[in-house]
């Protein structure tokens, strides 16, 4: 009987196309840009059958901990594997292959895009399997999608002669993002878009990066080797993994080796590069608008809003994308929506903390937001997750006062440990150390009030911490 295929899901990007929404501190594939779930959880839902394995899920250290609590709210188990910095699709989808084949000599890996969104997912689980033939035989397989319209914002790959006792072809040529004249050619020609997912044999995989790239494959596969499990977690080997050149696995092997094959992907899917491109796979109104959220429109057409807990409207105007979100709003005419990168990139040099983090911050044990700020104080709203607990800190420069409204608080305050419950409070002094933790079973809600003459996320001295944080 044949091994599972392993997926391997690529979760570590930043997607600034999609700013406000999609933030450094959190990005776009754990969020939910279509329906209830994020494309992360949505790629794993599309995995989640007979013919496949247990997912490997690379992400970034600001992540893991995430990227673990959204695979739980689905029931889903996976192995989170941790890169210690980015060195792109090359090193991450080569870490997920070397873990893989240390699991199963014969495993057969799926490469994923966390995300990209598929909107026919039989039809995707059909191609993986249609794929497999040609990777048992020791090809590397790309998804190639079938157009619906001349796109610049995708490569190109054109299938050559048909691989015998498959449905695949051998791939004749990639190409890069092209104008739209070459666009509407390569579409007359056959060329199919390059949707950046992947299909292979892990060994095949390891030894053509070893042919082709053998300071990456070296570097790479000493981080698995050296890599340590934390609170369940796969942390690779720093050192060794730096190591690692920073290379797209087209440019690192698919563009360069003779193992390449193609099949035709008949679903739906989109890589979300930017704010147009939910035009091409969300429903819209009968005025062409893409809408989410609390919106109203007068006499609008062919506009994408994306509102978060506040009524946005629109009156008389036509091809805009507006997005409101609670500390930011973007509107940007929808052939320019590409530039919105560039535009982080201003925000950053403008140092604006919007440009990399949300008002609402996740944390191991949850999350907390701000609700207001003066010159000498913050309210925060902060919510603990059953069984979450914060470290045991203190803080040089300010007091806290906690407020109760749902649940109950267990509260460390120097040596004294004491439940806080619903509609109490309790202050934190100065320089007094400190721990709140919810051993209850639905999420612990407070408000925070801190006064004093510095705020700062850095003004905490962490003592002990569940989550490795010290």
């Amino acid at each position: 009987m044949a091994s599972p295929i392993v997926p391997v899901l690529l979760a570590g990007g930043t997607g600034t196309r999609l700013w406000p929404v999609s933030r450094d501190a959190l990005p776009k594939q754990f969020l939910p840009l279509m329906g209830k779930h994020s494309t992360y959880q949505e790629t794993l839902l599309r995995v989640r059958g007979p013919e496949f394995g247990t997912p490997i899920v690379v992400t970034g250290p600001d992540f893991h901990f995430f990227a673990r609590r959204q695979a739980e709210e689905l029931g889903i188990d996976v192995t989170v594997v941790i890169e210690p910095m980015r060195r792109d699709s090359g090193a991450a989808i080569a870490a997920g292959a070397a873990i893989t084949l240390k699991r199963d000599p014969q495993a057969v890996v799926l490469a994923l895009a966390a995300d990209h969104i598929v909107l026919d997912p039989e039809e995707f689980r059909k191609t993986c399997v249609a794929g497999r033939a040609a990777a048992d035989l020791g090809r590397i397989v790309t998804f190639g999608i079938k157009p619906t319209e001349p796109k610049t914002s995708f490569g190109y790959i054109l299938p050559g002669k048909a691989i015998d006792g498959t449905e695949t072809a051998e791939v004749e040529r990639f190409v890069e993002k092209p104008d739209l004249a070459t666009a509407a050619r390569y579409v007359q020609d056959g060329y199919l878009w390059n949707s950046g997912n992947f299909l292979f044999r892990a060994d095949v995989l390891l030894g053509e990066l070893q042919r082709l790239e053998p300071d990456m494959a070296s570097a790479v596969e000493e981080s698995v080797a050296r890599s340590n499990t934390d609170l369940g977690f796969v942390r690779l080997d720093a050192e060794a993994f730096a190591r690692s050149p920073q290379k797209s696995i087209d440019y690192a092997v698919m563009e360069r080796t003779d193992r390449t094959a193609v099949v035709t992907g008949r679903f739906r899917w989109s890589d979300i590069g930017s704010w147009d491109a939910l035009f091409d796979i969300a429903p819209t109104d009968s005025n062409g608008n893409v809408l989410q959220g609390p919106v109203t429109l007068m006499d609008a057409k062919n506009c994408v809003v994306h509102s978060e807990n506040r009524l946005t409207t629109l009156i008389g105007v036509e091809d805009l994308v507006v997005v409101s979100v609670a500390d930011a709003t973007l509107v940007v005419p929808r052939a320019r929506s590409q530039e919105v990168k560039d535009l982080v990139a201003k925000l950053k040099a403008d140092k604006r903390p919007e440009a990399i983090v949300h008002r609402r911050v996740h944390r191991p044990w949850g999350y907390y937001e701000s609700i207001d700020m003066g010159e000498r104080f913050q309210v925060k709203r902060i919510v603990v997750l059953p069984g979450g607990m914060l470290s045991l800190q203190r803080h040089r420069h300010r007091s806290e006062h906690w407020i109760v409204v749902r649940g109950t608080a267990e509260v460390t305050i120097e040596k004294d440990i004491k439940p806080v419950h619903e509609n109490e409070s309790i202050y934190v002094p100065l320089g007094a150390i400190h721990r709140l933790a919810n051993k209850g079973k639905i999420p612990l809600e407070l408000i925070e009030v801190q006064t004093g003459s510095y705020l700062g996320e850095d003004d905490i001295e962490r003592l002990e911490d569940v989550y490795s944080r010290v």
